[in-house]
């Protein structure tokens, strides 16, 4: 054994003992002591947020003995953590090309207008420059993996009894990901994708269906394009959406544009072109605070900003919508002007509006997206 690997051997068994004291409090120095020294073995920097963030994750596991969690319960969180931890680390391989999440049955046979409807999806998408990531087994995912082809696809298995095989498409690939948790793989599903592609399917999809609507819905992931795609003739997604508007919309259970969080598309060809023209003008957003900032590929008039305002005024809390450079605590894609403003926090499937009626700005066919 090195002595490097020795060193950090010995500083993890101390931090184990820093925390087994039960009468000790959770934030007794020794424990913070303890948990320093780790990271240090590891060369983390102090000045780093990142170890700052490290080492908060270690002082909670510590906690955990003196917690007297049972060993169902570490075991879980102990996979939970390594299953993320790998796949954050395949995905990071890839950083830049775009990624288009795809949902739909594995029980979709070959045959099936629906398969073949992905397959042309997924193939479109690729030749525009994005990775597709399904859930590796057969029916729905394996089209989305025949459409772009090995080498631009992504897959996110899980281990179930009846369902331990990844299609011939990805199996052996480096990026296979397995999964024992399904909570785990949907964060990687939503969290790595800058689109949702939605296709028939039973139980499972709509699970992810209704999570990925969720999420937008509530502000708690990023907005992205989501689009309801299936084979020539399909009405499986206007029925869906006419129960939605029906059955929820009408009970309030849901507001008035919640809807327009989806876009049911007739060809796959118009469900690529919804998703690539969400980024026509629009690149990315994030919060700072109560400002909501939203980063653009190019800036906008002072006529166009003043006409946002207008139209969006529900959207602000207070202010108004302004041009401007990034805050000092963004990190990513400096070089791009903003349009920030302070939100409500609240009716989030407007911001899709928003980002349609500002991608609708010198579009020579008028109108939003």
């Amino acid at each position: 054994m090195s002595a490097d690997k020795n060193h950090l051997n010995v500083e993890l068994t101390g931090l184990v003992e820093s925390a087994r004291s039960t009468d000790r409090r959770p934030e007794d120095p020794k424990l913070a002591e303890a948990v320093d020294r780790v990271l240090d073995a590891v060369g983390a920097k102090a000045s780093d947020p990142e170890t700052r963030l490290v080492r908060d994750l270690l002082m909670n596991s510590a906690k955990l003995i003196p917690d007297g969690r049972n060993t169902g319960e570490l075991k879980l969180i102990t996979a939970a953590v390594k299953e993320m931890r790998y796949a954050y680390r395949v995905f990071a391989r890839y950083p830049d090309p775009h990624k288009v999440t795809i949902f739909g049955s594995a029980r979709t046979p070959e045959s099936h207008p629906d398969f073949a409807a992905c397959v042309e999806f997924s193939r479109i998408m690729a030749e525009r420059g994005w990775m597709a990531i399904t859930g590796a087994g057969n029916g729905i995912m394996k089209a989305g993996h025949v459409g772009p082809g090995r080498a631009a696809s992504f897959g996110v298995a899980i281990r179930l009894p009846f369902e331990t095989n990844a299609n011939d498409v990805i199996a052996g690939d480096e990026k296979l990901i397995h999964f024992r948790y399904f909570f785990t793989r949907k964060l990687m599903f939503l969290s790595q994708a800058e689109a949702v592609a939605l296709f028939p399917g039973g139980f499972g999809t709509f699970d992810e269906v209704f999570e990925t609507l969720t999420l937008v819905q509530t502000g708690k992931s990023q907005m992205v394009p989501i689009v309801c795609v299936e084979g020539a003739g399909g009405t499986f997604w206007k029925a869906f959406d006419a129960w939605a508007r029906r059955e929820l919309g009408s009970r309030g259970w849901i507001s008035p544009e919640d809807p327009d969080i989806y876009t049911i598309c007739e060809t796959p060809a118009q469900a690529a072109d919804v998703i690539t023209r969400f980024y026509r003008i629009y690149h990315s957003s994030r919060y700072v605070k109560d400002d909501l900032v939203l980063r653009l590929k190019r800036p906008l008039t002072p006529d166009q900003v003043s006409l946002l305002n207008d139209e969006f005024k529900t959207m602000i809390k207070s202010g108004q919508m302004t041009l401007r450079g990034p805050y000092e605590v963004e990190e990513d894609a400096l070089d791009l002007p903003r349009l920030a403003f302070t939100h409500t926090k609240s009716k989030f499937a407007l911001i899709r509006k928003l980002i349609d009626r500002i991608n609708s700005f010198d579009d020579p066919q008028g109108g939003p997206a």
